[in-house]
């Protein structure tokens, strides 16, 4: 199943119209997505990888992009050896990603879609940004607050923050 990672990127801008509009694919190499959850005890961090994307640009400005993540692929730097694979396979699963039905993912998670707003900012080249989004909002609700009482330090945050990097080829 095709997703479209930070599709809010159209919000910036749709005009293609200039003679200076382009559409080009990302460095996947020199891109990518940081994530970071929390919980009431701590949090957890890696990275994932960039399947695949494309980015409209309209005189040097992201106006727009398809960036598709590789859930497969993604990883935890917090954590080693048995506790690694237990937390991977866990967010894998029915309770957050449902990787093996949803392989890839961005704006649409688990075949829902929502907006998410966020700045972007260039440097040499080099595009980032941080966006956040509410995992509930996508069918994972597994250890949150909102959906679960008396959980204590057993609770998960809403709150996912994604730093990204991409570069244009």
């Amino acid at each position: 199943m095709k997703s479209k990672l930070l599709q809010a990127l159209t919000v910036l801008a749709l005009s293609f119209t200039a003679a200076f509009a382009f559409a080009g694919e990302i460095n996947l190499k020199e891109s990518q997505l940081k994530w970071k959850g929390t919980k009431v005890t701590g949090e957890h961090y890696g990275k994932v990888p960039f399947k695949s994307g494309t980015v409209d640009m309209k005189d040097g400005k992201v106006t727009g992009g398809e960036f598709v993540a590789d859930l497969t692929n993604f990883t935890i730097e917090d954590l080693e050896g048995e506790w690694a694979t237990k937390f991977l396979t866990h967010m894998k699963s029915e309770d957050f990603f449902e990787v093996k039905k949803y392989p890839t993912a961005d704006l649409t998670i688990k075949g829902k879609t929502n907006e998410v707003k966020f700045k972007m900012k260039e440097k040499d080249g080099l595009h980032s940004g941080v966006l956040k989004f509410d995992r509930t909002k996508f069918d994972m609700i597994y250890g949150s607050g909102n959906f679960f009482k008396n959980l204590g330090d057993k609770t998960i945050n809403d709150e996912v923050v994604v730093d990204f990097t991409f570069k244009v080829k």
